[in-house]
């Protein structure tokens, strides 16, 4: 957990910092998407964490309110290099989301338009959907051990279907059931503490100030806070606070919005920056950003040390095995929520085919079937016009 000299440590941190920088680059499919991709890089290739402390990590990060991947990115972060690692390692790998979707929003402020991000939409979100189903199965092939675990995955699925949301408390109630089951209910719960007293945390939200930077670093806080697993379960909140109740955008603006974090790399909840720029400028992308993302850094940092006191207590053990079904379960409900939107004709249901084929036959890189996907999109919107992309969010 600790190095033993600072050379050690600085020659660790700029490993860490360029590979998150160059993971935050290339990222591309969505929370799952990304864990999948850290789990074959730095448990298969560098051999930073064995498979049981990857399974341990995503488990726990689900469990929190916070999105999927930043919150693994941080943890593996503070695993290998302690509490400042933790901030280097999480804020390399948002830093190149953020400039890159801060251009985006300044060439939308000042060019009015960008018509290509409507086609590029079209194409990638139902390659997007064969990522996130992809990358699912290899977490599954990783972590569900027996048949309680996909019994809880498959209520967990059901429960996100039919409310049309990732619910909170699955986690935590899934985590009771694995203690219950797993674990040795004589000894004290901690990982109720682990899971209850951190999401508590952030309900102490001050007042709203009058300012409009100020509303905007609230509103992401809260955000922030609310995220379970993926930002894309936060669509309907963002919808219904930036267009209905302060009125930051129209409903087009909105839209737009959504799809630049569904076709940037790293974490989806990275539309903050966009709407950001949009409401206030680059005060107001970067204040978003911070907002965000604060509670992930505050709610993993809290966590990380309990977690590592005591991990190898059965109760733990046993709650971790019951979010991680959960995780399970409540991503593919929010994989077949989000298919509805990306896929709306035939076109789009052969890319997300063909896409999941392709993932499964071959070792493609996400951003090589991002790119491929994005250029099918802008020749064939054109043509085809598909009326339902824009309104495929309502």
């Amino acid at each position: 957990m600790t190095t033993t000299t600072t050379d050690i440590e600085r020659g660790k941190m700029g490993e860490l910092v360029r590979y998150f920088l160059r993971l935050g680059f290339l990222g591309f499919g969505g929370p799952v998407a990304l864990v999948g991709q850290m789990e074959r890089e730095l448990v298969d290739a560098k051999k930073w964490l064995t498979k049981e402390q990857m399974r341990e990590t995503i488990a726990i990060c689900q469990s929190l309110p916070g999105p999927l991947a930043i919150q693994v990115g941080i943890f593996i972060a503070y695993l290998r290099c302690g509490f400042w690692g933790a901030w280097a390692g999480g804020w390399s790998f948002i830093l190149p989301n953020f400039v890159i979707v801060a251009a985006l929003g300044a060439l939308f402020v000042h060019l009015g338009d960008l018509k290509a991000v409507t086609g590029i939409f079209y194409g990638v979100s139902p390659a997007v959907i064969a990522l996130i189903l992809h990358s699912c199965y290899r977490l599954a092939k990783l972590g569900m051990e027996d048949w309680l675990q996909w019994v809880i995955a498959a209520v967990c699925l059901a429960v996100t279907v039919i409310l049309k949301a990732e619910v909170a408390l699955l986690f935590i109630g899934a985590g009771i059931v694995g203690i219950i089951y797993y674990g040795n209910i004589k000894r004290a719960p901690v990982a109720l503490q682990l899971a209850v007293i951190p999401a508590a945390a952030p309900a102490a939200a001050p007042v709203a100030t009058g300012s409009t930077l100020g509303k905007l670093l609230l509103f992401f806080l809260k955000a922030g806070s609310l995220t379970f697993g993926s930002g894309l379960v936060i669509v309907p909140f963002l919808e219904q606070g930036l267009v209905q109740q302060y009125g930051w955008l129209n409903e087009r603006e909105f839209l737009v919005a959504v799809a630049i974090g569904m076709m940037s790399p790293g974490p989806v909840v990275i539309t903050a920056t966009f709407v950001g720029y949009l409401v206030a400028g680059f005060w107001g992308s970067l204040i978003s950003t911070v907002g965000i993302f604060l509670p992930s850094f505050l709610l993993v940092l809290i966590v990380a040390p309990l977690l590592a006191r005591h991990r190898k207590n059965p109760n733990v053990q046993g709650f971790v095995k019951g979010a991680y079904a959960a995780a399970i379960g409540t991503i593919v409900g929010a994989s077949f929520l989000l298919g509805k939107i990306a896929i709306g004709d035939w076109l789009t249901a052969l890319i997300g085919i063909v896409s999941l084929a392709v993932l499964f036959r071959w070792k493609v890189s996400n951003p090589l079937l991002i790119a491929v996907t994005a250029v099918v999109g802008l020749v064939a919107y054109p043509i085809l016009q598909p009326a339902w992309v824009l309104t495929g969010l309502r």
